[in-house]
């Protein structure tokens, strides 16, 4: 057995760390079967080579590390950018965050590591520094990645719109404006935020009347009461709601089709759609999107709550035969061969946890759908988290 050069044994650290951080996501990414997968190979290669970066020096040590530094880094390239698979093809960008971003400055160190010492196999041309420090700030940096791996951390709270990048979801920043920003001379009290632990107060909107916002109350007071019965998705699913797989997104949604095609609305106790939140992990739910019947017009949706509440409809999404969002449609509106798009039908969601837009925030940017023309998108920050 050989000692390995500084640079080896570095690049072993390096690679040891970032495959902590992927270890650690194969459980933030239980929900998702790829990515598990990738997740649990690429934690394994990075460990082992680690592991034998430590003890032995030779050209086919360095190479082999250099190859599998090189792919992480690529892959995460990819996923952040064109985006990787994950549901019937579906390719998705992802926002960068704190574990993942280290994970990949780790792989990188590793391969540019064990590629210098490809080129300088030598001990005497090796990196002449003690290597404790380095083993340190290596542990150090990783166990930081790892704990925050499935941390819900976007930023602002909820702040986490949606739009499609390269055919498929992902989050990207605000770009909206503050649907309260309406001329009214009407006395009106300040908006409170909304926090469903307390008494709904949905005050403080201009134009809003008193009956509009009794509806709009109303409405969020039985969601409350009545949508965590949908709380464990196995129920959901055992009653007949099916993912369209949109998991990755942070939030997933499931739709039941016998509820859509009934006479019943804005109803928790037969809701058309389930909102949960994935970001860490499992599904949280969050949020029930209630569903006009298929094909009804936007312009015909019932004058419901005033302006606290927004309709929207979705009529660019494009699905697989099975229900599975698969991208968006062209310029000309159209979905690649095979797949299909959905009777636009309105609905609108009403949140059971506090949203910085409020109770009856849509999902943003491509994901917030259309909206009434003439209308601004709706994002009511005086009943927002926050405010």
């Amino acid at each position: 057995m050989t000692a390995p050069t500084p640079w080896l044994v570095v690049a072993g650290l390096c690679s040891l760390g970032a495959g902590v951080v992927h270890a650690v996501a194969v459980g933030a990414h239980g929900e998702h079967r790829e990515a598990t997968v990738v997740f649990t190979l690429l934690a394994t290669a990075q460990v082992v080579w680690g592991a034998v970066a430590l003890l032995r020096r030779s050209p086919a040590v360095a190479a082999v590390g250099t190859a599998v530094a090189g792919a992480a880094v690529v892959g995460w390239l990819l996923a952040k950018t064109t985006g990787v698979p994950y549901v019937d093809g579906l390719r998705a960008a992802e926002p960068v965050q704190l574990a993942d971003a280290a994970a990949a400055g780790l792989a990188l160190a590793a391969g540019l590591l064990a590629a210098h010492a490809l080129r300088t196999p030598s001990p005497a041309a090796g990196l002449r520094l003690p290597l404790w420090p380095a083993a340190v700030a290596v542990t150090a940096a990783a166990a930081l990645a790892a704990s925050t791996v499935g941390v819900h951390a976007h930023p602002g709270g909820d702040d986490h719109e949606t739009v499609l990048a390269a055919g498929g979801l992902a989050h990207a920043g605000d770009e909206h404006a503050d649907s309260g920003d309406h001329a009214d001379d009407e006395p009106h009290t300040e908006a409170v935020p909304y926090d469903p632990a307390m008494p709904i107060d949905l005050s403080g909107t201009p134009g809003v009347t008193p009956a509009q916002q009794a509806e709009a109350e109303n409405l969020v007071a039985v969601t409350l009461l009545r949508l965590p019965q949908w709380a464990d998705a196995a129920v959901a699913e055992a009653a007949g709601f099916r993912t369209i797989g949109d998991g990755f997104t942070g939030h997933e949604h499931f739709i039941n089709e016998a509820f859509l095609d009934d006479d019943v609305t804005l109803d928790p106790d037969r809701p058309e759609s389930l909102v949960y939140d994935t970001t860490g992990g499992g599904r949280r739910l969050v949020a029930a999107m209630y569903m006009l019947q298929r094909g009804t017009p936007l312009d015909e949706v019932p004058d419901f709550g005033g302006d606290l509440v927004q309709w929207h409809t979705h009529e660019n999404l494009c699905y697989s035969p099975e229900g599975y969002v698969q991208g968006v449609t062209d310029a000309q509106g159209n979905c690649k061969p095979g797949q299909v798009k959905p009777v636009p039908t309105p609905m609108v969601h009403v949140w059971v946890e506090p949203h910085r837009c409020g109770p009856f925030a849509a999902l943003e940017g491509v994901a917030g759908g259309r909206i009434p023309d003439g209308e601004e998108r709706l994002c009511d920050h005086g009943h927002g988290a926050g405010a």
